[in-house]
């Protein structure tokens, strides 16, 4: 299945999150990273996945949600979960995004400083000084 078609038929809109968690699988857990969530489902990686079709318990923190594994690609997985997430519940584990740093600097300008009379003198025959010589000199 080709993940940009998933990503245009979402019902729900997903949530980027780089997070731990943890999925249960016949008694045995597998650390994941969480690396999207929505009311619907997640997007999981790990080098250890379970298989398309696997019946798994979804757990962050208290978050604890049956689910299943839709499809599996590499090191990432997309699970669906058998009940949705209410809002309040997904609130909770999507942390609130950090306000942008605004740079705090400027461009010098061309004339930070007045120019010393020494520099004035430079720039003058620096201006009038062709760049190449003059044919016939």
């Amino acid at each position: 299945m080709d993940e940009s078609s998933q990503a245009q038929n979402r019902r729900e809109r997903r949530s980027n999150v780089l997070l731990t968690a943890v999925i249960e699988l016949s008694g045995r857990t597998l650390d994941v990273k969480l690396r999207n969530l929505s009311a619907d489902g997640a997007l999981v990686e790990s080098d250890c996945l379970p298989v398309e079709g696997a019946e798994i318990r979804f757990k962050r923190g208290d978050l604890i949600v049956a689910g299943k594994v839709i499809w599996v690609r590499g090191t990432r997985a997309g699970i669906n979960f058998h009940t949705p997430l209410t809002p309040e519940a997904l609130l909770r584990h999507v942390p609130t995004p950090r306000p942008r740093v605004a740079p705090d600097f400027r461009r010098p300008g061309l004339a930070s400083r007045p120019l010393s009379p020494s520099e004035k003198i430079a720039a003058a025959r620096w201006a009038v000084t062709p760049a190449h010589d003059v044919p016939g000199e």
